[in-house]
């Protein structure tokens, strides 16, 4: 199978389907779609597939030495392998996509994806070029390990991302039974909501089972419709700033506040922890307060850090 080739056919559809969406708003919902917003997540998207193309010429080199030298298993061939390697990786997109919620580092990267206050097609193409710098292929370095070929990961993570294009949508109702078992666009319409229902929420790849069994998944609820984009929303369609704008704001945190542990927290802690070392600072300066020594016990759901709640902060990105 040439993954490649398929994703190559895919595009057009890609670019139908926006076209057809947009004819399909344009006179029910008149601002679902803006030109400025879908040309800025079109370039984003260029600018991602750019950076990506780069990363794979290092990436894939680094796992096929893992696959050659350190692999524990050769997993087997057909539609046995294939299934092994579609469940495998999903489960690490899942542990990828969590993790780049509740860390900043991969948060900084993540964030360019929430940052607009539409929620249609082209937000799929809304993505940032930083990924490999974040670390995202460090995530499927598992499946090397197990024994699936470089081209088998590169392929899976391409079919994986490619699907996620079509839960982009606020024209496609509740599925239903499917709800249980895949990624919809009710469910991904959640988690791109700012709401404290559904922050941090629904952070599945094509199966929502994980969802499910780890705690995170929250249906869309009709009496409280979802708001789009971050809790501190950037007025900007420049790729650019879109791009680098948290990665600025976390440079200035780290070398501005005092001490290592808090630096380290300014990189690595929960994306909410700088709203709650402000807050936690008096107006001389002076710490009135100590953010908690770590993540959140419970990160993910309505925890505090240093006193202040965590949820409906967790996306203050300035």
């Amino acid at each position: 199978m040439n993954v490649e080739l398929i994703l190559l056919a895919l595009a057009p559809v890609f670019v139908l389907c926006i076209g057809v969406e947009a004819w399909y708003w344009r006179r029910r919902r008149p601002g679902m779609y803006s030109v400025k917003d879908t040309l800025s997540n079109a370039t984003l998207a260029l600018m991602h597939q750019g950076a990506d193309k780069l990363a794979w010429l290092l990436v894939v080199p680094f796992y096929a030495w893992l696959y050659d030298h350190h692999r524990l298993y050769t997993m087997p061939g057909g539609w046995l392998g294939f299934l092994l390697l579609f469940v495998v990786q999903d489960f690490l997109y899942y542990v990828f996509h969590r993790a780049s919620h509740r860390i900043r580092w991969l948060w900084a990267a993540h964030v360019v994806h929430h940052s607009s206050e539409r929620l249609n097609l082209s937000t799929a193409f809304r993505q940032s070029l930083m990924y490999p710098v974040a670390g995202m292929w460090l995530f499927w370095t598992p499946m090397a390990l197990i024994g699936f070929t470089p081209t088998q990961i590169v392929g899976v993570v391409l079919l994986n991302l490619a699907f996620q294009f079509f839960v982009h949508t606020q024209a496609i109702p509740k599925l239903g039974w499917l709800e249980y078992v895949l990624n919809t666009p009710s469910i991904h319409r959640a988690h791109h909501a700012r709401n404290p229902r559904y922050i941090d929420r629904n952070y599945a790849g094509v199966l929502v089972v994980w969802d499910r069994m780890f705690g995170s998944y929250v249906e869309e609820c009709e009496a409280e419709p979802c708001e789009y984009g971050i809790v501190e929303p950037i007025h900007t369609h420049n790729p650019i700033t879109l791009t680098f704008h948290e990665w600025r704001t976390m440079v200035r945190d780290v070398v501005t506040m005092p001490g290592w542990r808090n630096k380290g927290m300014a990189l690595f802690g929960p994306p909410e922890w700088r709203h709650a070392w402000q807050t936690s600072q008096g107006p001389d300066g002076q710490a009135v307060a100590t953010p908690g020594a770590g993540l959140p016990g419970n990160a993910d759901s309505a925890g505090t850090v240093g006193g202040v709640g965590s949820v409906g902060a967790s996306r203050n990105t300035r």
